[in-house]
């Protein structure tokens, strides 16, 4: 349906347009894809998508699909989405995590999944694993998603899960009446 993709592209582009995230953010990676029949499990899994999250406490979550999980594409991403200074980051040990410090953030504590710790008294990652879990629930109602739709799909997931609690029809139309052209000026581009 041509209307239902025009509302999930202007979804997309509100998604977009978020300011940076401040205080404690959880950040954490993602495969989506087809059930594996065959082959590798976890990364290095062929034919999965990969999905960087960062989620601020109590707050807000952001999606990026992204090519790999290499430490220049995950900071890249936190960087252009988290504010320097005075930020805490909380991530599991992959290493594409190190040197966040560094990059001019305050703190960064790491939760060891590989040791079978989930959670220590300090840090944890429960927040963003939880909105993955929401998702891929969501998306599994489908029963299969185009490549070409997929990222319109999990900003959908996405603009569900940040307003919790709130009237998601009042919110987009009182947000699209007051901040865009009107649907039906777009519907003709």
């Amino acid at each position: 349906n041509k209307y239902l993709l025009l509302v999930r592209k202007v979804i997309a582009l509100e998604c977009e347009q978020e300011s940076p995230f401040s205080g404690e953010v959880e950040v954490d990676e993602r495969f989506f894809g087809a059930r594996r029949t065959k082959g590798k499990r976890g990364r290095g899994a062929s034919g999965k998508t990969i999905v960087f999250g960062l989620l601020k406490r109590s707050g807000k979550v952001y999606t990026k699909i992204v090519p790999n999980c290499s430490r220049a594409t995950l900071q890249a991403v936190i960087r252009g989405k988290v504010a320097f200074f005075e930020r805490t980051i909380h991530s599991d040990g992959w290493k594409g995590y190190n040197g966040l410090v560094d990059l001019g953030y305050k703190k960064h504590y790491r939760v060891q999944h590989g040791n079978n710790e989930f959670a220590n008294k300090i840090s944890h990652i429960n927040g963003i694993k939880n909105f993955w879990s929401i998702a891929k629930m969501r998306l599994a109602k489908f029963r299969g998603l185009s490549k070409s739709t997929f990222y319109l799909d999990l900003k959908e997931c996405e603009f569900r899960f940040n307003p919790r609690g709130k009237n998601l029809y009042n919110l987009f139309i009182k947000d699209h009446l007051t901040s865009h052209e009107p649907l039906f000026i777009m519907w003709r581009l």
